[in-house]
């Protein structure tokens, strides 16, 4: 059963899934399509052509689906995606995609803390906790089960790896490698994730094997690409250590090193 608050206002127009809450004060629009159990406390501003997955939680004070904060933006119909079981605490932001057809896409069961704000185009994966603060530029990539701590501006572009950890209130102007920590400024690999890897349950040899390939491309003199193709000739293969490995080859704005 759905339950919209009488102080609410939801445009007749919108999609609202069973067992949808909508609390007071909220205001949903039109293009607004909300999946079976989504609750939004009080307050909340949801508005474009966004979708809320199933079980999605706002809280107050959110705004979702506004315009993207780009000047070349000129109404083009575009979309915000936020996967299920997600929540988005108070005061979070997240715009629409600035051309015609795109999407910011939000993952499942991700944990986005006050005060966040998530810009145009910006893709963050699955399972990914934002702390309070982050603010993510347009066209951010942020991969599954990223931690990115409090207070953290990322620039433009600029990709955060699957199973890495940046420090609160560190600036990230450059892509940070998959499965290590970062930290300081200017920012830098300070090790592995392991403790984050074991409690995701990574076997011991495939840790083992990303720490090698971390060595070889953080604390030798080898370029990038020389660098890579040591791990590859020197370190057992996994599906991480490629990851590890094409994620490094396929940096545009460079590795955060």
């Amino acid at each position: 059963m759905t339950n919209v608050h009488a102080l609410a206002v939801v445009d007749p127009r919108a999609r609202l899934g069973d067992g949808v809450t909508v609390g007071p004060f909220c205001w949903v629009g039109p293009g607004v399509t909300l999946g079976d159990g989504v609750v939004l406390d009080s307050n909340v501003r949801i508005d474009g052509h966004t979708t809320l997955g199933p079980r999605v939680r706002v809280h107050a004070g959110a705004v979702l689906g506004g315009p993207p904060q780009d000047l070349k933006w000129k109404g083009e119909t575009s979309a915000l995606e936020i996967g299920e079981a997600t929540v988005i605490r108070e005061c979070v932001t997240a715009n629409l995609a600035s051309e015609e057809g795109k999407m910011t896409r939000i993952g499942a069961n991700c944990l986005v803390m006050a005060y966040a704000h998530i810009a145009h185009n910006t893709v963050v994966g699955d399972r990914v906790i934002l702390a309070n603060g982050v603010q993510l530029a347009g066209y951010v990539t942020v991969e599954d089960y990223a931690i990115v701590g409090g207070l953290v501006p990322v620039h433009q572009f600029v990709r955060i790896g699957a199973h890495s950890m940046v420090g609160g209130g560190c600036r990230v102007p450059q892509d940070v490698a998959p499965y290590v920590r970062a930290a300081g400024s200017p920012l830098k690999p300070i090790g592995l994730n392991a403790i984050g890897l074991t409690r995701r349950g990574f076997a011991a040899e495939r840790i083992a094997a990303l720490k090698q390939a971390y060595r070889i491309l953080f604390r030798s003199d080898l370029r990038v690409e020389d660098a890579a193709e040591r791990i590859r000739a020197t370190v057992e293969p996994s599906p991480e250590v490629e990851h590890f490995v094409r994620f490094a080859l396929e940096s545009q704005r460079g590795l955060a090193r």
